[in-house]
């Protein structure tokens, strides 16, 4: 080889590596009406088995679940530990029951965690053999070396305990769980477990949001029909893996899973009926009586996510996925002068659509305008946290966290 090359290669070798790293890591997003931002990706950390929430303590350090193993931490040093869950852990938690889409899902740290140091996941259990969803709460010690004081603040959340026509067991648990900034309250998401008749059976906690005080009681005011379960904040839900809560007006949002026709974005009110219905009506017959990807109408129209035919008073949608359903899940709104044009938009992650798309929200909360995040790996996106200085953190199926923050911070 000649030695100038020779010498030029390794130089023209590390520009290539860093101009190819920087492509990685910086996208510009465009929005609908021309606006644009520059974005920063940075992958915080790899190599873990089905992240697929995370919570930030004051602190800085990171607390996040894996769905077959429990939950870890990340302190601010970058020291790991596993604190409860499967062999191993700090503490043990051998009803922690994984299979299908359950296990160790949701965290939310307690909004007067510094105090008192009150985390809560939500996860399956197979305490006396009876398979159901738990959210339980645990104390975390000042060091992040260990757990305790477990107590199972909900018990009762329906599990899909076996396969049928439309999927195995374990599926459509939901699974997410956010304390509101605004009421200090604790919401639950749950799933239909493909069964028909449960999102409108009030007397049960499946296809719910629930709305409850640290202790796992019914929060005030949650208006829940005459005769209902006083947990549940709203019904009538498909399998709701998204919640958050608008600035200012403190309004709670649902991200939810669709039927294979569409997924959908809805504020929330007290007591209200998110429109899900997947039984069947009279004369209508659907395989293990589940019509949620079929139909459950005479006239063989799809089953709608928000049937305002059957209830008109329904929650209305303030986004649909145009007609198609990609597993939407986590949702986040954008906090932060950094985000610009973006600042108080709604950020929605996608499973198999394996994007983050935002919502730009006008003031009663229906969708204006959206923008897509470009230049992202194609990843499923399981989680959408803010951190403590307002980047967006995202727990991916690929066992990856990220940082996906603006460049103009």
């Amino acid at each position: 080889m000649n030695r100038k090359i020779a010498r030029v290669l390794p130089v023209i070798c590390t520009v290539l590596f860093v101009v190819a790293f920087l492509h990685c890591v910086h996208g510009r997003s465009t929005a609908a009406d021309g606006s644009e931002l520059q974005i920063n990706r940075t992958v915080v950390m790899s190599g873990l088995r089905n992240p697929w929430d995370l919570a930030f303590a004051p602190d800085g350090a990171m607390l996040f679940t894996e769905k077959c193993r429990g939950l870890s931490v990340r302190t601010s040093d970058g020291t790991l530990r596993h604190l409860f869950g499967t062999t191993g852990a700090a503490l043990e938690a051998g009803d922690l029951f994984c299979q299908g889409q359950s296990g160790m899902l949701g965290i939310a740290l307690d909004p007067a965690f510094a105090e008192n140091r009150y985390a809560y996941v939500y996860m399956a259990s197979n305490i006396g053999k009876a398979i159901t969803n738990h959210v339980v709460r645990l104390t975390v010690d000042k060091a992040y070396s260990g757990v305790a004081n477990r107590k199972d603040i909900v018990t009762d959340i329906p599990f899909k305990h076996s396969l049928n026509w439309w999927g195995g067991a374990g599926v459509h648990s939901g699974g997410r769980i956010r304390f509101s900034p605004f009421d200090g309250y604790l919401y639950v998401t749950t799933g239909d477990n493909h069964n028909g008749p449960l999102p409108q059976d009030l007397s049960r906690l499946g296809g719910k949001i629930l709305r409850i005080d640290r202790d796992g009681k019914a929060a005030d005011g949650n208006n829940t029909p005459p005769g209902g379960d006083p947990r549940i904040f709203t019904y009538g839900h498909r399998n709701v893996q998204g919640i958050a809560f608008r600035p200012v007006t403190g309004q709670a949002f649902v991200c939810e899973h669709g039927p294979g026709h569409n997924d959908e974005v809805t504020p929330l009110a007290a007591g209200g009926n998110g429109g899900w219905d997947p039984a069947p009506t009279k004369g209508v017959s659907c395989a293990s009586d589940y019509c949620g990807y079929t139909s459950n109408k005479p006239d063989g129209t799809p089953t709608p996510m928000t049937d305002l035919a059957r209830f008109p008073d329904a929650l209305r949608p303030s986004w649909n996925n145009r007609g198609i359903s990609e597993g939407m899940g986590p949702c986040v709104f954008l906090n932060g002068s950094h985000w610009k044009v973006w600042e108080g938009r709604l950020a929605v992650g996608f499973l198999r659509g394996a994007r983050i798309e935002v919502l730009q929200l006008d003031a009663v909360g229906m969708t204006a305008k959206t923008a897509n995040v470009a230049d992202l790996p194609s990843q499923l996106m399981r989680s959408l946290v803010l951190g403590l200085v307002g980047a967006i953190y995202v727990a991916t199926d690929a066992g990856e966290i990220w940082r996906v923050e603006s460049a103009g911070k």
